[in-house]
């Protein structure tokens, strides 16, 4: 592996543990500052707030990393994060949390400037397998993080944000000093309409091939925000889990997820194609939901767990495809728009997922991950929309 290579994977290593080390005690915290015990809508404030302006900067900060290089635009969103976690460290009233995420919104651009870095350093053929390994080490940082977390914050209740901005301090540094510039900065001047939000997205609901993209990327990320809501509170209401039994299935699930993002996207795009891996992933997750809505008992949860791993080698093979669909001066601009995308999903899906494990919670709990599979159900169509791509120019 080379040298950036690994960079770029230990930044999202440890930018996914930053983020897992406060999963666990955010809520806690939030009691502490605020005095109140119900803290679920300020909850849902901070994580509107950062997906928000998330929504509104990721594309600017892709475009950006086409005019200035992949590395300032990275070293900036470490900033952004490390300063993020120091205001909640030593947050003392609630303006203090909201612009400490509001700040790591704005700069939260490190996933999709790391694709545009691999993208520009891969050749085609390698692009799923190490898209793949970007997401194990997202995951594998998720594993570690909230355990971390929950076993500091048991000593200290700001431990966690003190060591998750220690770690992204740490980051910032390794990538200040090792990591190369991997795209050559424009010489033409910076346009004023660049800085413009919606333009990036204008441009991508425009570009041929690229609407179908989109969507599927959106429709993928409203169903992973399903686990995120409805996962503990299924849990608690069908087999009565405390929290370590909450923790150790989602810790499971994170295992399976990592290992197989790590080794199974290059091999199944080389044996089914693209498409076909991205239609074998949710073909595997929809069985796997669809068990889980008639599961009776704990260990089938369990046993389900390799099955909703093969849904893990979709991802990185749309990402693949994506990438083909522009040229190589637009590869920031491009995963911009998709993290967008997928902020807009973590805005619009848990007030539906809520709303309907509302609806459904008295009668059957489980039907909750049939809606899921109704969501993966509308994605088929536009997978089989995609089709081979020539790059695309720009604005």
């Amino acid at each position: 592996m080379s040298k950036p290579l690994a960079v770029i994977y230990l930044t999202i290593v440890l930018d996914a543990v930053g983020i897992g080390l406060i999963f666990p005690i955010l809520p806690s915290l939030l009691q502490e500052v605020t005095h109140a015990d119900n803290v679920a809508s300020t909850l849902g404030i901070l994580t509107a707030l950062y997906a928000a302006m998330q929504f509104v900067c990721a594309p600017v900060l892709g475009s950006l990393s086409d005019r200035l290089g992949r590395r300032p635009l990275l070293l900036v969103s470490l900033a952004g994060a490390t300063v993020n976690y120091v205001f909640l460290a030593f947050a003392s009233d609630l303006w203090m949390l909201l612009l400490g995420r509001a700040v790591a919104g704005v700069t939260s651009a490190n996933v999709s400037v790391a694709t545009a870095y691999i993208t520009d350093i891969s050749a085609e053929e390698e692009r799923a397998r190490r898209f793949g390994l970007l997401n194990a080490m997202f995951g594998l940082g998720f594993i570690i993080g909230p355990v971390l977390g929950g076993t500091l914050g048991d000593h200290w209740l700001r431990l966690p944000f003190v060591v998750a901005a220690v770690l992204n301090g740490c980051n910032l540094l390794l990538a200040l000093a090792t990591l190369p510039e991997s795209h050559a900065p424009s010489r033409a001047p910076i346009e004023i309409a660049v800085l413009n939000p919606l333009r990036p997205l204008r441009w991508a609901f425009s570009a041929k091939g690229l609407l179908p993209i989109v969507a599927v990327f959106f429709l993928f990320s409203a169903t992973g925000e399903a686990y995120g809501v409805c996962w503990a509170l299924w849990g608690g209401d069908t087999f009565r889990w405390n929290g370590l039994w909450i923790g150790l299935s989602l810790g499971t699930f994170g295992v399976f997820q990592t290992l197989a993002q790590a080794f199974l996207p290059g091999p199944a795009v080389r044996l089914l194609s693209e498409r076909g891996a991205i239609l074998t992933g949710i073909a595997g997750v929809c069985i796997a939901l669809t068990s889980l809505a008639f599961a009776s008992r704990s260990w089938m949860v369990f046993a389900i767990m390799p099955m909703f791993a093969l849904g893990g080698i979709g991802a990185p093979a749309l990402q693949s495809i994506a990438t083909r669909h522009v040229d190589s001066e637009l590869q920031g601009q491009l995963q911009g728009v998709l993290a967008s995308t997928v902020s807009l999903a973590s805005i619009v899906a848990p007030l539906g997922f809520s709303s309907m494990y509302f609806v459904v919670r008295e009668q059957w709990p489980g039907a909750i991950w049939l809606s899921v599979v109704a969501i993966y159900v509308l994605i088929v169509p536009f997978v089989l929309w995609l089709r081979p791509a020539k790059a695309t120019s720009g604005l």
